[in-house]
């Protein structure tokens, strides 16, 4: 029982992660139908970012919280950009170009990284104390209590600025109608660059706390982290919110407990039979709604 209880603890932080990633992904895809292959690559540049500030200008003694803005603004800024540069003339584009297009921004971002710090794998200690701390018996990481409660926080933020402000209203009548939301007045460029902006500093959040948990940053680590997200999004109901954090603590779980349980090696396998079989069953996702499209 102990052990059970202890992988669900860890479930729970390693699903913070992808619920953070997944969330990048579902809102793009809300807002102009694109499965954004790139956000992966956007994640792991996050960590990068993190890992400078934190070693390589590490004289100006940055505190944690400190390090963690700065990081998710250049990635929201590194976001808007990639909006703006691949995908902004795409919008009218078949979406298989919209496609191919993303998996080539992704590519070309991880070579990107390659060519500025290299294949070598670099080591990254926690920016927060690993210290355990004693919950109702059990000895808990900090770095875990940290990455949970800031991912959920962060989680709550974004739930209340979608449902309360004026720019949250207008990315949901984006989502429903780009069209009726123009003629309404609402400036679709702005709202589509803001939502590339809040995806990306969210999954660059996520790409930290992955960096910290396994000690370590290199130009590939986006890759399965990033896949491991859009199963999530898609078991949620890829397009819904909620639904993407749902599916990022699911797999979370459903990862560490296979860890413990099997050898390990069927980790990756059973993540992906999952997706195969949300896609014959319920295509929509847990949350998700059919919607007819017009061919």
């Amino acid at each position: 029982m102990e052990l059970f209880i202890r992988q669900i603890i860890n479930g729970l932080s390693t699903g913070s992660i992808y619920a953070l990633i997944a969330v990048g992904y579902t809102m793009v895809y809300g807002i102009i139908k694109l499965i954004n292959f790139a956000h992966g690559e956007v994640m792991m540049f996050g960590a990068y970012f993190a890992f400078l500030f934190a070693y390589s200008f590490n004289i100006l003694e940055l505190p944690f919280f400190v390090i963690i803005l700065l990081s998710m603004s250049f990635a929201a800024l590194m976001g808007i950009v990639i909006e703006r540069l691949a995908y902004k003339k795409l919008r009218k584009a078949p979406r298989i170009s919209a496609l191919i297009t993303a998996i080539g921004m992704s590519l070309f971002l991880q070579n990107l990284a390659l060519l500025i710090w290299g294949s070598e794998k670099r080591k990254m200690e926690p920016l927060v104390s690993i210290e355990p701390v004693s919950i109702f018996g059990f000895e808990v990481s900090r770095l875990t209590l940290v990455t949970i409660g800031l991912s959920i926080t962060f989680m709550i933020i974004l739930r209340i600025f979608i449902h309360t402000t004026k720019p949250g209203k207008a990315m949901r009548a984006v989502s429903q109608d780009k069209e009726a939301a123009l003629l309404m007045g609402i400036n679709v460029n702005t709202i589509i660059s803001l939502t590339f902006a809040i995806g990306s500093a969210l999954g660059a959040l996520g790409g930290i706390f992955y960096a910290m948990t396994y000690g370590q940053v290199y130009p590939t680590m986006g890759v399965m982290p990033g896949l491991k997200a859009f199963i999530a999004a898609v078991f949620g109901g890829i397009g819904n919110i909620t639904g993407a954090m749902i599916g990022g603590y699911v797999i979370g779980i459903i990862e560490n407990l296979t860890k413990a349980y099997t050898t390990g090696e069927w980790t990756d396998a059973i993540a992906f039979a999952l997706l195969i079989i949300i896609l014959l069953f319920k295509p929509t996702g847990l949350l998700g709604k059919n919607k007819k499209e017009k061919v």
